[in-house]
Protein backbone atom coordinates (compact mmCIF):
# COMPACT_ATOMS: atom_id res chain seq x y z
CA UNK A 1 0.00 0.00 0.00
CA UNK A 2 1.17 3.97 -0.50
CA UNK A 3 1.15 5.52 2.35
CA UNK A 4 0.70 8.90 0.82
CA UNK A 5 -2.36 11.02 0.52
CA UNK A 6 -0.72 13.62 -1.73
CA UNK A 7 1.75 15.04 -0.26
CA UNK A 8 1.38 13.75 2.63
CA UNK A 9 2.93 10.52 4.10
CA UNK A 10 0.72 8.66 6.39
CA UNK A 11 2.31 6.48 9.14
CA UNK A 12 0.65 3.33 8.88
CA UNK A 13 0.02 3.53 13.17
CA UNK A 14 -2.27 6.65 12.32
CA UNK A 15 -4.68 4.67 9.67
CA UNK A 16 -7.59 4.07 12.37
CA UNK A 17 -7.37 7.53 13.07
CA UNK A 18 -9.31 7.82 9.62
CA UNK A 19 -12.86 6.78 10.58
CA UNK A 20 -12.56 9.44 13.87
CA UNK A 21 -11.85 12.35 11.61
CA UNK A 22 -14.96 11.22 9.69
CA UNK A 23 -17.01 10.50 12.71
CA UNK A 24 -16.04 13.76 14.20
CA UNK A 25 -16.52 15.85 10.84
CA UNK A 26 -20.13 14.04 10.76
CA UNK A 27 -21.61 13.88 14.27
CA UNK A 28 -22.77 17.63 14.10
CA UNK A 29 -23.64 17.23 10.78
CA UNK A 30 -26.14 14.25 11.51
CA UNK A 31 -27.37 16.64 14.98
CA UNK A 32 -27.85 20.11 12.88
CA UNK A 33 -29.06 18.30 9.61
CA UNK A 34 -29.93 14.70 9.81
CA UNK A 35 -32.16 14.74 12.86
CA UNK A 36 -34.55 17.93 12.62
CA UNK A 37 -35.04 16.53 8.77
CA UNK A 38 -35.99 12.61 10.02
CA UNK A 39 -38.09 14.65 12.77
CA UNK A 40 -40.23 15.91 10.41
CA UNK A 41 -41.12 12.60 8.89
CA UNK A 42 -41.23 10.45 11.42
CA UNK A 43 -42.18 12.94 14.57
CA UNK A 44 -40.06 10.93 17.01
CA UNK A 45 -37.99 13.52 19.05
CA UNK A 46 -34.71 11.81 17.81
CA UNK A 47 -35.43 11.56 14.21
CA UNK A 48 -35.30 7.48 14.61
CA UNK A 49 -35.31 5.64 17.55
CA UNK A 50 -32.31 3.95 19.11
CA UNK A 51 -32.39 0.34 17.61
CA UNK A 52 -33.08 2.05 14.47
CA UNK A 53 -30.32 3.98 14.41
CA UNK A 54 -28.22 0.92 15.87
CA UNK A 55 -29.76 -0.83 12.45
CA UNK A 56 -28.59 1.52 9.79
CA UNK A 57 -25.00 1.55 11.70
CA UNK A 58 -24.67 -2.62 11.53
CA UNK A 59 -25.69 -2.24 7.61
CA UNK A 60 -23.38 0.57 7.52
CA UNK A 61 -20.43 -1.85 9.21
CA UNK A 62 -21.44 -4.42 6.94
CA UNK A 63 -20.77 -2.55 3.74
CA UNK A 64 -17.67 -1.12 4.58
CA UNK A 65 -16.41 -4.75 5.44
CA UNK A 66 -17.30 -5.64 1.69
CA UNK A 67 -16.13 -2.53 0.15
CA UNK A 68 -12.70 -3.17 2.45
CA UNK A 69 -12.82 -6.74 0.90
CA UNK A 70 -13.25 -5.86 -2.41
CA UNK A 71 -10.38 -2.97 -2.15
CA UNK A 72 -7.90 -5.95 -0.48
CA UNK A 73 -8.16 -7.87 -3.70
CA UNK A 74 -7.70 -5.00 -6.00
CA UNK A 75 -4.42 -4.34 -3.78
CA UNK A 76 -3.36 -8.05 -4.10
CA UNK A 77 -4.15 -8.18 -7.63
CA UNK A 78 -2.89 -4.77 -8.53
CA UNK A 79 0.56 -5.07 -6.50
CA UNK A 80 0.65 -8.71 -8.48
CA UNK A 81 -0.43 -8.25 -11.57
CA UNK A 82 1.13 -4.88 -11.97
CA UNK A 83 3.75 -4.03 -9.31
CA UNK A 84 1.84 -1.25 -8.64
CA UNK A 85 0.62 0.06 -4.67
CA UNK A 86 -2.55 1.43 -4.53
CA UNK A 87 -2.88 4.43 -3.01
CA UNK A 88 -4.09 4.98 1.05
CA UNK A 89 -7.03 7.12 -0.58
CA UNK A 90 -8.59 4.62 -2.13
CA UNK A 91 -9.31 3.00 1.17
CA UNK A 92 -10.37 6.10 3.03
CA UNK A 93 -14.35 5.40 1.40
CA UNK A 94 -14.12 2.50 3.33
CA UNK A 95 -13.20 3.80 6.54
CA UNK A 96 -15.31 6.74 5.95
CA UNK A 97 -17.93 4.34 5.56
CA UNK A 98 -16.73 2.65 8.68
CA UNK A 99 -16.82 5.81 10.46
CA UNK A 100 -20.66 6.75 9.81
CA UNK A 101 -21.33 2.76 11.08
CA UNK A 102 -19.76 3.64 13.80
CA UNK A 103 -21.54 6.73 14.96
CA UNK A 104 -25.12 5.53 14.14
CA UNK A 105 -24.40 2.45 16.32
CA UNK A 106 -22.24 3.68 19.28
CA UNK A 107 -24.31 6.88 19.46
CA UNK A 108 -27.53 4.36 19.20
CA UNK A 109 -26.67 2.47 21.52
CA UNK A 110 -25.68 5.36 24.27
CA UNK A 111 -29.08 6.83 23.52
CA UNK A 112 -30.47 3.63 24.38
CA UNK A 113 -28.51 2.04 27.14
CA UNK A 114 -29.07 5.41 28.84
CA UNK A 115 -32.81 5.44 28.09
CA UNK A 116 -33.53 1.86 29.53
CA UNK A 117 -31.37 2.09 32.83
CA UNK A 118 -32.53 3.25 35.95
CA UNK A 119 -32.04 6.60 37.31
CA UNK A 120 -29.73 6.32 39.84
CA UNK A 121 -27.33 4.04 37.52
CA UNK A 122 -27.12 7.04 34.63
CA UNK A 123 -23.76 8.28 35.73
CA UNK A 124 -22.40 5.30 35.30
Amino acid sequence: MDPSLGKFDVPAASIPVIPLVFMSVLIPIYEFLFVPVMRMFTGHTNGITHLQRVGVGLVLSAMSMAIAGAMEVKRKNEFNQHNHRTSLFWFSFHYAIFGIADMFTLVGLMEFFYSEAPAGMRSL
